[in-house]
């Protein structure tokens, strides 16, 4: 197979998409004809210098790419298919990496510590492998290992580390590990490229240095070499010891004290002297010791007492006088085209942020020390001292409190208004984002010492009105003040017959749609911005007051959507520019539709118009677009909410459009959102939409059977199994032997899944969440009818959500969710579950902590989970 692997992968790379389509299907058949021979090859040709860079590199990719999938179930199926493979072979693949990672072609040789990691993620959880850490190791100690060796064999300890849990090894690998990668960073090694990849090694095995942080000997010595190697000549390799120190700053928060005057003098002397990659992991460092202290007091409540295992040591206000002056320097280093570029990050922008998190750190006592910064240098002619003093402001308006706040907001109004005339557009630019940061976190009516009164909005509204009008990006700051502006008055708007802000909507609208339609920017954002305040503006409208605006904006926008159709398209940024219109539109249509029908007086309006706007939905989703296609469909759910049983009209129509999105696993946010959809519609036509209920269920099940689809998609998936089953009742009974074994199946996965990786630990909890949203529609919509056969599955459900009772990681969501099936199930089912609830007595335990909660909703649910319980061992 030598030479045909080679051909098949350099054809594979070909610049025709025909001769690259039939060397992509002859790859899928040699894989699927004999998978072990095909990754045996694959590693052959990795590892021989003989062959092409061009097919080695492919080869690598092909083989990593067949140990390891991002979807948890595609992932499960790759693992059993390398577990099944004979280790004969399995022990030749191991050998050809290893020989790759003594190439001289240093892509080769990376490649293949990356495939060894992968291999590693299988087989040292199974306790496979033994010998793994000892062979890379040895490469690391024998006299005259060539520099590319020792480079590829840390890049592969490193790999390792990250694919596997530090439960994985045992303590004295852990400590050669460490041995091994500290002293590839020692200064006596004399290649950088080595000294790179140990320091990012060392990055990837911290979290397995748990033990040896515990030790201060030998924490003494890790934290010694890192901050050497933090001074190196290289800059990469001092911007790769700072990355480690930020990830100690997180792990080892508690055993830093007695360092921290040294990393400050560290971090200092990086951020005034260094350059700015390096400069900026520095600042990252305070930034990250913010992020523990802020967590500490939002969850431990600030505890720094002996019994206490979350001590909060107070590192940023021991550090403040220091540190902000510090921080407030680098806000004088900002770029004259920082604006010009969306993805820009520099010194000025971290420092910001920082301090930002500072002052949510340590609250009132930032004040009196920013606050002469601002003073100074807020008058001063140059533009970067009064940017400057405009971000640091900004900066600091969350944390503090509001009465500490409240009287220089009010002293520096005027002056903020004002300054949206300054002469510099980067001055204006950072005004505007104060000015909705002063809105966001100070502005509400509620309060009595109001930052925005009668008396100071005309002024404020002129101000914005006119600033909208400036460049594109100044005018999308003001967008942003706006839509804070509006949003204090949100609750008021809903609350009353009449808002403050109605006097002016009719000009704050025509602006938007104004900014919205600008030629002069290169960037969408602009356009993005105004169509989300005027969303904005639209929730927080006063509907008694504002009626016949929002009537007419309804229409306003089915008129552009409607022109959006026309548009001339003779290029890819003409059909991307007519894409990203049609979902903004598609998205503020949403937004009308459910503030017009969610009021019996303008619910008419929407009734009206429902045909001309399903109309336009049709011939958006004629354009073929995935992002289009998700605005829309959103706005079609919150359409058939509105309209109710009278939706089943525009189903033989619709219908083509729901099951492209339903089979359309390779854009997943496609999929999740007409799973969405089929909900809303289940809700707005109950047993109506059963003749499309075969075709729904065939597609649901399918999907949750491909362990191509993104796993996100399943949960909801799951929840629209109970919307569909609680919308057609009784008619559900022939789905049953599908839908059951399915949720059977999840159930059982949840309790494989390791409670050690926290995006796991989310999914497994959003996944128990959707198979209980299952059986509850399932279980209501049997109430009336045919309750027996759910019967043989009650003793399962019980026994899933004892184990969800036992599983501490569950969160509020699935408590609420498991609470609420327990009533389902005494409800739906009555005497039929007398034995189960009695047998099965955890349900006294997982109510009593219900009980216990703060949470109302929580309590109401189980209260009425223990009468329907208390109902059934009564009778």
């Amino acid at each position: 197979m030598a030479m045909e692997i080679t051909q098949i992968l350099l054809l594979a790379q070909s610049p025709d998409a025909n001769v690259r389509t039939v060397a992509e299907k002859n790859l899928k058949q040699l894989q699927e004809q004999n998978l072990p021979i095909f990754l045996l090859s694959l590693s052959a040709e990795l590892s021989s210098d003989q062959k092409p860079l061009e097919s080695r590199r492919l080869a690598g990719i092909v083989l990593k790419n067949s140990l390891d999938a991002k979807d948890i179930i595609r992932k499960g199926e790759l693992t059993q298919h390398w577990v099944n493979i004979d280790p004969t072979i399995k022990t030749q693949i191991k050998q050809s990496l290893f020989q790759t990672l003594g190439t001289s072609v240093s892509e080769a040789g990376h490649t293949s510590s990356q495939v060894i990691a992968k291999i590693a993620s299988i087989e040292i959880p199974r306790k496979q492998w033994p010998e793994l850490i000892g062979h890379l190791l040895s490469n690391m100690t024998q006299l005259e290992t060539p520099a590319s060796l020792k480079q590829a064999t840390l890049q592969a300890l490193g790999y390792v580390c990250e694919e596997i849990s530090s439960q994985d090894l045992e303590q004295d690998q852990v400590n050669a590990v460490l041995t091994a990668v500290v002293q590839g960073m020692s200064q006596t090694e004399h290649c950088p490229e080595v000294r790179l990849a140990a320091v990012r090694a060392l990055y990837n095995a911290l979290d397995f240095a748990q033990h040896n942080f515990e030790n201060e000997m030998e924490r003494n010595f890790i934290l010694k070499v890192i901050c050497e190697t933090a001074v190196s000549k290289e800059l990469e390799i001092r911007q790769a010891a700072f990355e480690c120190l930020v990830s100690i700053s997180s792990t080892y928060y508690e055993v830093l004290e007695q360092y921290m005057q040294t990393l400050f003098n560290l971090t200092a002397n990086a951020v005034k002297t260094d350059e700015e990659p390096v400069a900026l992991q520095a600042i990252e460092f305070w930034s990250s010791i913010c992020d523990e202290e802020i967590e500490i007091q939002d969850v431990y409540g600030g505890a720094d007492d002996a019994g206490s295992e979350h001590h909060h040591f107070h590192f940023i206000t021991k550090t403040l006088p220091f540190l902000v002056p510090l921080l407030l320097e680098t806000l004088l280093k900002q770029e004259e085209d920082q604006d010009q570029d969306e993805g820009i990050w520099n010194l000025s922008m971290a420092g910001g942020t920082c301090l930002g998190l500072v002052a949510r750190t340590v609250g009132d006592v930032i004040l009196p020390l920013v606050m002469p910064f601002v003073e100074d240098n807020i008058v001063k002619p140059d533009w970067q001292s009064r940017e400057a003093a405009t971000y640091a402001f900004g900066s600091i308006l969350e944390g503090p409190s509001i009465e500490k706040l409240s009287p220089l907001v009010h002293a520096g109004l005027n002056f903020f208004l004002n300054s949206m005339k300054d002469q510099n557009s980067h001055v204006r630019d950072t005004t505007a984002w104060a000015l909705a940061r002063i809105f966001e976190f100070l502005h509400s009516p509620s309060t009595a010492d109001q930052i925005v009164t009668s008396a100071n909005l005309p002024h404020i509204m002129s101000v914005l009105l006119e600033s909208i009008k400036d460049v594109p990006i100044v005018a999308e700051k003001v967008c942003g003040a706006i839509y804070f502006l509006a949003q204090g008055y949100e609750e008021e708007g809903l609350g009353s017959s009449s808002s403050v802000l109605s006097p002016y909507l009719p000009d704050i609208v025509a602006a938007l749609l104004f900014s919205a339609d600008r030629t002069d920017s290169s960037s969408s954002r602009l356009r993005a911005s105004a169509y989300e305040t005027l969303n904005e503006i639209i929730r927080c409208s006063n509907i008694p007051e504002n009626s016949n605006m929002i009537a007419h904006l309804l229409y306003t926008i089915m008129t552009r959507l409607g022109q959006t159709l026309e548009l001339q398209v003779v290029s890819s940024d003409d059909r991307e520019k007519q894409i990203d219109i049609q979902a903004l539109l598609c998205g503020v249509l949403q937004v009308l539709i459910q503030k017009l029908s969610a009021s019996d007086e303008t619910k008419s309006i929407i009734l009206q118009a429902a045909d001309q706007m399903m109309i336009l939905f049709l011939q958006v989703f004629a354009c073929r677009s995935s992002t289009v296609h998700e605005d829309a469909m959103l706005a079609i759910g919150a359409l058939a909410y509105a309209t109710g049983t009278e939706f089943a009209k525009y189903m033989p129509e619709l219908y083509k459009y729901l099951e492209m999105g339903l089979q359309n696993i390779k854009e997943y946010q496609v999929c999740s959102i007409s799973v969405g959809v089929v909900g809303d519609i289940c809700r707005a036509l109950d047993d109506k939409v059963l003749p499309y209920c075969d075709s729904i269920m065939t597609h649901l099940l399918r999907n949750l059977s491909n362990s191509m689809l993104n796993r996100s998609v399943k949960p909801p998936m799951f929840s629209c199994l109970g919307d569909i089953a609680l919308a057609i009742r009784e008619h559900f009974e022939k789905y049953l032997p599908y839908t059951m074994p399915m949720l059977q199946g999840a159930a059982e996965l949840c309790s494989r899944m390791d409670g050690g990786d926290e995006d796991l630990l989310d999914y497994g909890n959003q996944l128990r969440c959707g198979i209980f949203d299952a059986y509850s529609g399932i279980l209501q919509g049997f109430k009336n009818s045919k309750v027996e056969l759910m019967v043989p599955y009650a003793g399962h459900l019980l026994q899933f959500t004892e184990a969800i009772f036992k599983d501490k990681d569950r969160d509020e969501g699935v408590t609420k969710a498991a609470v609420a099936v327990m009533g389902d199930l005494a409800d739906t089912l009555g005497p039929n579950t007398k034995i189960f609830f009695r047998d099965c007595t955890f349900h006294n335990d997982f109510l009593g902590e219900c009980f216990a909660s703060n949470d109302d909703q929580l309590k109401q649910t189980a209260t009425w989970t223990q009468g329907m319980i208390g109902r059934v061992l009564v009778s």
